[in-house]
């Protein structure tokens, strides 16, 4: 068995940790970014994704620190991973850390997901700052 693959890539925001952390936790900025849900920063949240051809995916909140940090299961039953967004001032703005850990290289679908994300979370991350433009 392979051991579970992890995607992680970084982006500055030039925005402080408040701003950024609405993008991550409100459904309506959320939605501009990247997917629409009921996302909220409360752990035992459950909420989906609407991720269109690939289907709505069941979320649940696994952990929260108010502008620091927000980790949620992702695609519960089929992809079973986990997504971390940790904030940390730098300047004027913030470093978004982004980590997806957990998929499976030894399924078809996981290695799909890994070799798509890989290359697509780097382009979504940099969406968060045009979301946040006013």
């Amino acid at each position: 068995m392979t051991e579970p693959a992890v995607i992680r890539c970084d982006q500055f925001i030039s925005h402080p940790p408040a701003r950024v952390w609405q993008a991550l936790t409100d459904p309506e900025l959320h939605a501009k970014w990247w997917a629409a849900g009921d996302v909220r920063p409360v752990v035992g949240h459950r909420f989906t994704l609407d991720m269109g051809n690939w289907g709505e995916q069941p979320c649940e909140v696994l952990a929260v620190e108010p502008e620091k940090l927000l980790s949620y299961s992702f695609a519960t039953g089929s992809l079973d991973n986990t997504i971390t967004f940790r904030l940390e001032p730098e300047g004027t703005g913030t470093r978004l850390f982004f980590e997806q850990a957990g998929l499976d290289l030894d399924s078809p679908l996981g290695r799909t997901a890994y070799e798509g994300m890989s290359r697509g979370w780097p382009a979504l991350l940099r969406r968060i700052e045009p979301a946040l433009a006013p």
